[in-house]
């Protein structure tokens, strides 16, 4: 690539950058101030160790949040953990109690008030978490260059991010940092709006559009084609909701576009992995997830019973944090598995089949924010 080529991106990038950074610091500083229900979220019952830690988070975190999911991994004991986008920090504050106090999170965000509110009440949430040392920290910087922010590669066990992606403008470095930050067997755990096809430009460069995560939304196809492409095992849905402007004048904008809300979960498993398909039993106890524990939209499992997986499955558990809770053996050491429990069954993939399957199986909840303290707990 040339040097002026790149001169244009970058320039370009900046842009965004500071549209952005305008557009949070002034005119969306609560979550009333936002133009569409792209950061709203049907409500879903949450776990009572959840409620109770995001109970704990002081009320002007959670009155400046703004995201498009709930960031709540599995299995999060000592874990350290790299927030994307962290914002006023209410996913990093909620997930500092959750690892405890030998497990660690850090916040990026590129808008200085935000991380500045952030930064104000550490020592509150350390005090209502009885930790004699800080286990949050936040630091102001860009998502795309992790490296620039003095964060080293290898270091952490999970990176999340909730509705930020789409404002980036280099998607595929986001995710480049993200896969160099993780240790190998970690994972890359976040929520964001996708759409039902490649936007027009017109969509791309609406300022507001783009800063209501609509106009950055990448197509879903191609977040699994850039997620290959860097190293990750292909992305894995775990739930996914429709989204409804609720805005007439940007409906008229966006057509015949479609959006979802869409969670999935990226996983950096060593290439020269020699896994085959196997049968495991989830051995339970992971907290909030005792008895059932739902990985993703096509595998669920239950404590105690058996579940034939695919070699890539098989590959996640044996080398990620999950590797305790499960008892894994190759499939021609174990029975045989009924015809439902079969890992050759089609998968689902696309977030938008996912939510015309689960609206059909599923009656329409009211929707709700998810992005203030009362609709969240």
């Amino acid at each position: 690539m040339g040097i002026m080529w790149q001169i244009i991106i970058r320039v370009a990038a900046q842009r965004i950058y500071d549209e952005m950074q305008d557009y949070y610091s002034k005119e969306v500083t609560k979550t009333t101030d936002l133009r569409t229900n792209a950061c709203l979220t049907t409500a879903r019952p949450l776990p009572a160790f959840v409620r109770e830690a995001l109970q704990c988070v002081h009320e002007e975190i959670s009155a400046k949040y703004y995201g498009c999911g709930l960031m709540i991994p599995e299995c999060l004991e000592n874990c350290w953990i790299l927030d994307l986008g962290s914002g006023s920090g209410r996913d990093c504050y909620m997930l500092s109690k959750l690892v405890g106090e030998k497990g660690h999170v850090t916040g990026i965000d590129m808008t200085e008030a935000q991380v500045e509110v952030a930064k104000k009440y550490i020592d509150y949430h350390m005090n209502k978490f009885n930790y004699q040392n800080p286990n949050v920290n936040f630091i102001l910087g860009y998502i795309e260059e992790l490296g620039a922010a003095g964060l080293k590669g290898e270091n952490y066990n999970l990176v999340i991010s909730n509705c930020v992606v789409n404002l980036s403008p280099n998607k595929r470095a986001v995710l480049r940092e993200a896969y160099r930050v993780l240790k190998t067997g970690g994972e890359m755990y976040f929520s964001d709006v996708y759409a039902s096809h490649d936007l027009p430009e017109e969509i791309r460069k609406h300022r507001i559009l783009w800063g209501e995560c609509l106009g950055g939304a990448l197509w879903w196809e191609d977040l699994y084609k850039i997620a290959e492409d860097v190293g990750f095992l292909p992305p894995r849905l775990v739930t996914a909701s429709q989204i409804t402007i609720g805005n007439k004048e940007l409906e008229s904008v966006l057509g015949d576009c479609q959006f979802v809300s869409a969670t999935f979960r990226l996983f950096k498993i060593p290439q020269d992995d020699s896994s085959q398909r196997c049968e495991v039993i989830y051995n339970g106890g992971i907290t909030g997830h005792e008895k059932e524990l739902e990985f993703d939209v096509n595998y669920k499992f239950k404590q105690g019973e058996v579940v034939e997986v695919d070699k890539e499955t098989a590959a996640i558990l044996q080398n990620s944090r999950f590797a305790t809770k499960f008892l894994i053996r190759p499939v021609e050491q174990m029975l045989p598995v009924s015809e439902s429990c079969s890992p050759e069954k089609d998968k689902i993939q696309n977030p938008f089949k996912a939510v015309e399957q689960m609206e059909a199986r599923v009656p329409k909840q009211t929707a709700s924010g998810c992005c203030g303290s009362k609709g969240c707990c």
